[in-house]
């Protein structure tokens, strides 16, 4: 598809509106004792409504209009409500109502336009912790986005528009978390940092973001955990773990606390796939989130976490078929040997918030993350690749093509130590206009030590490495005098401590042009940096990142905002970028740099007298300095040099609302293209190109027993680049891999939740909510490969592609619980 093409496919979406002046109040009515209210009478400029069995009520009122609503019921005191709406608004409103005392309140609502003139996607708590995956939690939502992907369910990690799982920001409470090093394999990962029991808020955006926000190329996830103001508990069981949730608040209310515990358990899934092993995880954590009001001016809290994720991995064999009906054909895997890692965590941040005045906040955060990693293997597999008989029962090899054995070993170790000190401010004027700027440093010191090698043989004859010159190896036939090495083989001890310093500054404004609502966001960033080492010293590097904001409402019927954002964007690297492929670290690696540019329309309308939402954004990103990388599973692995330009294009769709009333769900399509050109060679596939993406999270309940639900999680990803030899040069050979298709589908009967509308049996009184849940992962049992095994085959000295296949069909029961 052309760039006019793509235009034209905008501006006609775009173009396809329809009409409305009034907007909409709803919610569900409460008594104190939070039971749901029926019958309560809501009255507003003549217009009547009135809450049913569930205290559940809609009601339609004038836009631009200040307009009082009255709240009557036979036995419970009067309450009114004064709001202001824009056209096709939808304020949600969950009054509470007393016996005692009357009730008034004023509320001057706009649309949550700060947010949407932001491009910012914000993710209902509540849908997280219902939707059904193989890695339940926010991660799994964000799979469901448009523009972002992933192809592996036990993995945490996604790429967005092109980038890969380095080059997104997350934030807990505005401290940046960071991920596992040396991980390379889904089924190693646990836990995701981030705990869904103590979440409040959710925020993402895919690109085109503020300059407030850091120093990366793809995207944002903006985390806020609660400050709970009652004492609660909250826990979850299932046959893949368990986590409970404590809040906790003192008499005065000045001291809260909120802290969490999991526990996951991996051996449901990884037991699904070909190989049968011997699987015993430990994946654990705990976390708080402290919060002490000094004064009202002045508050400070504390976000602490400690983990732990040990993997022992023991295989025994593994059985996999492929090829084609007329040639089936069959590797037989026995294994020796097993893996042992480890994963230790250990995080805290102390931040501090000061009130100067009414317009005037200063924050000081503070953070320390110690990671110690391990990964240790000696795993022996002996192979057999042969050609299968259909005849006869049971289906067997009826001649092999190949028999051989694979060594390999690892014993790598590191240690990083990250530490950040940061000041923010935020300043604003009532001309609604607003000042946010802020200074961070960062010490990052790091030890690393890489051994690893593999050993290969095919019919009892060593295999030389693909890219070293040695004598020809003619073996049966001819004897070999070269040198016996390892198929691959890295060595690297790596010292280094890397100094940053970082800031920003951004200027907000929110006026009219004429009759119309315009929005401006103008901000710049820079970040200075150097690497030094036992054996490296690099040079001192400094980039400067201008980012800009523009959106408009027109005062037209509809509800419909459009946004153009972009900038220059750039992510100076990691520890993990500035080693290659051997283990070397190249202290002057640069910063990669992205031209970014984003044109989105947002949409809000009325279809089946309910509230949808239909988001269209064309992007375009042009790279330069790009640090070339290969994918494997999930781990990375950077050529560690500036060689190469690269680029990506593509139209993101989202349409969500209530398809089911009272229940939000949405549809979303992409398209991507992203290629890259290393060294002059010409523009070839990113290792992220997924060219197409169709997700759907779907949310139902049975019309006659609604207290039983339905969740759907749709994803289909076209294939990516991937699955060719690790040593291949992509310009000669590109592999793809087949299509990613995946269901999850989650049922669950609910005894207990804040609409409940019948008393409550005795045994069900403590709870506010109970529910039990039945759910089936990868419900049509497709087979989704991730990675490919290459078999020599003897005889005819060509290599097979044996896919390394993801999670079957898997069962799953879990209890929630809410006290």
């Amino acid at each position: 598809m052309s760039h006019r093409q793509l235009i034209f496919v905008f501006l006609f979406l775009c173009s396809c509106v329809s009409f409305a002046q009034n907007a909409h109040v709803k919610g569900i009515i409460l008594d104190q004792e939070n039971r749901p209210v029926s019958d309560v009478n809501i009255a507003a400029l003549g217009n009547v409504s009135q809450s049913d069995s569930n205290g559940f009520f809609e009601i339609e009122i004038p836009s631009h209009k200040k307009v009082s609503l009255i709240f009557t019921h036979i036995s419970l005191k009067m309450m009114s409500l004064t709001v202001s709406l824009k056209p096709n608004e939808v304020f949600v409103f969950n009054p509470v109502m007393s016996n005692s005392e009357e009730q008034m309140g004023e509320v001057f609502v706009s649309s949550k336009s700060k947010k949407r003139v932001q491009g910012i996607t914000t993710i209902d708590v509540a849908t997280i912790k219902k939707i059904p995956g193989a890695n339940a939690g926010i991660e799994n939502i964000l799979k469901t986005l448009p523009g972002v992907n992933s192809n592996n369910e036990l993995s945490t990690q996604y790429a967005v528009r092109g980038g890969n799982y380095d080059e997104n920001l997350v934030y807990v409470n505005e401290v940046e978390v960071y991920r596992p090093f040396l991980i390379r394999s889904g089924q190693q990962e646990g836990l995701s940092f981030t705990n869904t029991d103590l979440v409040q808020n959710v925020d993402f955006s895919a690109g085109g973001f503020e300059a407030k926000f850091g120093d990366k190329l793809s995207s944002v996830l903006d985390i806020t955990y609660r400050k709970p103001t009652q004492f609660g508990a909250a826990f979850e069981v299932s046959l893949l773990g368990a986590s409970a949730a404590v809040d906790l608040v003192s008499k005065n209310k000045k001291w809260s606390a909120v802290t969490g515990v999991r526990y996951r358990n991996n051996s449901l899934l990884v037991n699904s796939q070909d190989t049968e092993t011997n699987y015993t995880p430990t994946f654990a954590d705990i976390q708080t989130n402290i919060t002490y009001d000094i004064s009202k001016k002045w508050q400070m809290s504390f976000l602490g976490n400690i983990s732990q994720n040990k993997y022992l991995y023991q295989p025994l064999t593994r059985e996999t078929r492929f090829g084609t009906i007329d040639q089936p054909m069959e590797l037989n895997v026995y294994y020796e040997g097993q893996e042992k890692d480890q994963y230790d965590t250990y995080f805290g941040a102390l931040k501090t918030t000061y009130k100067v005045s009414p317009d005037f906040t200063l924050k000081l955060i503070g953070s320390l993350f110690h990671t110690t990693e391990k990964e240790h293997f000696d795993i022996l597999a002996q192979y057999r690749l042969g050609n299968v008989t259909t005849e006869g029962e049971p289906e067997a090899i009826d001649f092999t093509r190949g028999i051989g054995s694979q060594l390999n070993h690892a014993r790598n170790d590191l240690d990083a130590l990250i530490a950040n000190i940061e000041i923010k401010g935020f300043k604003e004027w009532k001309n609604d206009s607003q000042l946010e700027f802020g200074l961070k440093y960062t010490r990052e010191s790091i030890r690393d030590r890489v051994i690893e090698w593999e050993v290969i043989d095919s019919a009892g004859f060593s295999i030389n490495p693909p890219l070293v010159i040695l004598p020809k190896n003619n073996q049966p036939y001819q004897p070999y005098t070269g040198p016996l090495l390892p198929y691959q083989d890295v060595r690297a001890t790596n010292f280094n401590t890397i100094n940053r310093i970082a800031g920003y500054a951004q200027w907000n404004q929110k006026t009219d042009i004429g009759s119309n609502e315009v929005w401006y966001h103008v901000g710049a960033r820079f970040q200075s940096w150097n690497v030094s080492g036992a054996a490296v010293e690099g040079k001192n590097q400094i980039v400067f990142s201008p980012r800009a904001q523009f959106a408009i409402k027109p005062d037209w019927n509809m509800d419909m905002v459009f946004r153009l954002s972009g900038g220059i964007y750039h992510q100076p690297p990691f520890y993990r970028e500035l080693r290659d492929i051997n283990g070397v670290v190249n202290p002057n690696v640069k910063a990669q740099e992205s031209v970014h540019i984003v044109l989105s329309n947002d949409y809000n309308f009325k279809m089946w007298n309910r509230p949808f939402k239909w988001v269209t954004e064309l992007y375009y990103k042009s790279l330069s300095d790009v640090n070339v990388y290969s994918i494997d599973n999930v781990r990375i692995r950077y050529v560690a040099n500036n060689n190469a330009k690269a680029y990506a294009q593509g139209l993101d769709f989202r349409l969500n609302g209530e398809f089911v009333p009272g229940t939000e769900s949405w549809v979303s399509f992409g398209y991507l293209k992203t290629e890259e050109n290393y060294e002059n060679k010409g523009y070839i596939s990113r290792p992220t190109d997924q060219r197409l993406k169709f997700a759907m999270l779907f949310q139902d309940y049975m019309p006659n027993i609604p207290s039983v639900k339905l969740y759907l999680n749709l994803v289909y990803n076209t294939g990516l680049p991937g699955g060719a030899p690790a040593y291949s040069d992509p310009y000669l050979y590109q592999n793809r891999l087949n299509d990613y298709r995946r269901a999850d589908v989650g049922f669950a009967k609910v005894f207990v939740d804040s609409t409940t509308k019948t008393a409550k049996a005795n045994w069900l009184k403590g709870f506010k909510e109970l529910s039990v849940g039945f759910e089936i992962f990868n419900l049509f049992n497709n087979q989704n490969a991730i990675t490919n095994t290459w078999v020599r085959d003897v005889y005819s000295k060509n290599e097979y592609a044996i896919p390394n296949y993801m999670t079957s069909r898997v069962f799953n029961v879990k209890i929630n619980a809410k006290l």
